[in-house]
C-alpha cells in the first residue's frame, strides 16, 4: 500500500520509500524526501516564483535521466502552475511555492533547476550566474582559483558574488542584480568570461568547444540567457552519492586544496545550515541587488 501523508493540509501519496536512489551510499527515496522536508526553509525562497525545470532520475543516476519542463501528468490542482513563453510557443510550468508542493515534486525524484528570472517578467533577470566547469585533469580546485578572480572583478563593478558547489564537479557563482533584460546580463557575463580568459589564459576558456577545455575551467556565461536554467541551491543531484549543490563560504573556496574538500552530501546540509544559515540568503534581498554595468 502506498503511504499517505499530510503536509500543510494536503494529502500526498508517497511511493517506493525504500528504493535506493544513490547507489554508492544506499541513500533511499525516503531519505531524499526527509532531506527536502528538513531543508525546505532554506530551499523554498530560492524556488519561489521561478518556473521549474525538473531533471528527473526516478530509477537513480544509472537509470533514465531526463528533463521535464511542462506540468507533469497527474499534478494536483493545488500545485501552482503558470504559462511561460517559449520560442516554440507558450508552455505551462510548475512553481514550487510551499512545502506541500516541494514534497510532491520531490516524490517525482528530480533535480530542481530555475531560470534567472521570476514569473511575470520572463526576460528580465534578477540574478547573474557563472557555471565554472572543469575539464579533466582540472578539478574544482582550479574552479576556486577562477572563482576568486571573478569575485574580485565583479566587486570592481559593485556586484557581490556568492559561491556554491554545482553538486557535480564544478562551482557556481551567483549575484543579485537589479532587474535587467536577460540579453544584457548575458552579454555582461560573456565580457567577464572573456576577461577571465585573457587574465588567466592557462586556466580559463570562455568558449564551449570541448577540444579547448581539457585542463581548463570553462566559464559558462550562457546560463544567463532567458531560456537557460541552473541547478538551484540545495538541490540534490543525480549522482552515485546524494551530493548537493551546496552554498559555501569564500574561506572554504580559498582553502580548497583537493576536490573532496568541496563535496557535500545530503546529511551534511543540516549541520551546515545550523552553523552558517543560508549563505545564499543575500540573493533574496532586493537591497543587495546591484546594477549591471
Amino acid at each position: 500500500m502506498t503511504p499517505i501523508t499530510e503536509v500543510e493540509g494536503r494529502r500526498l501519496a508517497l511511493s517506493n520509500l525504500q528504493k535506493v536512489l544513490h547507489p554508492s551510499t544506499g541513500f533511499t527515496k525516503g531519505e531524499m524526501l526527509h532531506y527536502y522536508a528538513t531543508t525546505a526553509d532554506a530551499l523554498l525562497p530560492h524556488l519561489h516564483d521561478r518556473p521549474l525545470s525538473f531533471l528527473r532520475y526516478p530509477d537513480g543516476p544509472d537509470g533514465q535521466v531526463f528533463f521535464a519542463k511542462n506540468v507533469p501528468p497527474g499534478t494536483p490542482d493545488w500545485v501552482t502552475t503558470a504559462e511561460v513563453p517559449r520560442s516554440e510557443g507558450p508552455a505551462r510550468m510548475v512553481l514550487i511555492q510551499d512545502l506541500a508542493s516541494l514534497v510532491w515534486a520531490a516524490n517525482l525524484v528530480t533535480e530542481f533547476h530555475t531560470p534567472q528570472w521570476r514569473i511575470g517578467a520572463p526576460d528580465v533577470a534578477d540574478r547573474l550566474v557563472f557555471d565554472l566547469d572543469p575539464g579533466a585533469p582540472a578539478t574544482v580546485v582550479q574552479c576556486c582559483e577562477v572563482a576568486r578572480w571573478l569575485r574580485e572583478r565583479l566587486a570592481a563593478d559593485g556586484i557581490e558574488a556568492y559561491a556554491k558547489t554545482s553538486g557535480a564537479k564544478g562551482l557556481h557563482l551567483l549575484a543579485a542584480v537589479e532587474p535587467t533584460p536577460s540579453r544584457r546580463t548575458t552579454e555582461y557575463a560573456r565580457r567577464l568570461a572573456v576577461a577571465a580568459e585573457k587574465a588567466l589564459p592557462r586556466l580559463v576558456v570562455h568558449r564551449m568547444t570541448r577540444s579547448l577545455r581539457p585542463g581548463k575551467v570553462f566559464v559558462d556565461w550562457s546560463q544567463n540567457a532567458a531560456r537557460k536554467t541552473t541547478a538551484a541551491p540545495y538541490t540534490l543531484r543525480a549522482r552515485p552519492a546524494p551530493t548537493v549543490s551546496a552554498p559555501v563560504t569564500w574561506e572554504e573556496v580559498a582553502g580548497c586544496a583537493s576536490p573532496g574538500d568541496l563535496v557535500f552530501c545530503a546529511p551534511d546540509i543540516g549541520p551546515r545550515l545550523r552553523a552558517h544559515g543560508d549563505l545564499m540568503a543575500p540573493l533574496l534581498d532586493p537591497a543587495r541587488a546591484a546594477p549591471v554595468p
